[in-house]
């Protein structure tokens, strides 16, 4: 029987909770003992939901704020980029099933033409760039 690979928006729609753990080891900017957040994709992509127009947060932004909100004090590093990125696939998908772009998240305003993310999407930059420069964002 032939796999079939998930869609972005099944990945996004995981049956997940965030976890709060204790880093056991230091790694990126964590030490160990601290509480790391892990958070799910839904968590990321309402937080990028929430950006308003014309504003662009980065991702170390992301995790203060999520491990704020959750009561950790870190969030997790590789997480996080790995769910801005199925954030921003997702809704691309979504984009291209007909949704209005008002309607998807506004992934532009995290992930930047020069972003690592940027590079790993399934789409390219194109519609990346076009969506930061009709809401002015240029860095």
């Amino acid at each position: 029987m032939a796999y079939k690979r998930k869609s972005w928006q099944e990945k996004l729609n995981i049956n997940r909770e965030p976890v709060i753990e204790e880093a056991d080891k230091n790694f990126a900017d964590i030490k160990a003992g601290q509480s790391m957040l892990i958070p799910t994709p839904k968590v990321v992509d309402a937080y990028i939901g929430q950006i308003p127009p014309g504003q662009q947060i980065n991702i170390p932004t992301i995790r203060n704020d999520l491990a704020s909100r959750f009561g950790a004090e870190m969030t997790c590093p590789i997480t996080t980029g790995i769910f801005v990125r199925i954030a921003a696939e997702a809704a691309y998908e979504e984009f291209q099933e007909g949704m209005p772009i008002e309607k998807i998240t506004p992934f532009w305003r995290v992930i930047s033409e020069t972003s690592p993310a940027a590079k790993k999407l399934t789409f390219g930059t194109g519609f990346l760039n076009k969506q930061r420069k009709k809401e002015g964002i240029f860095s």
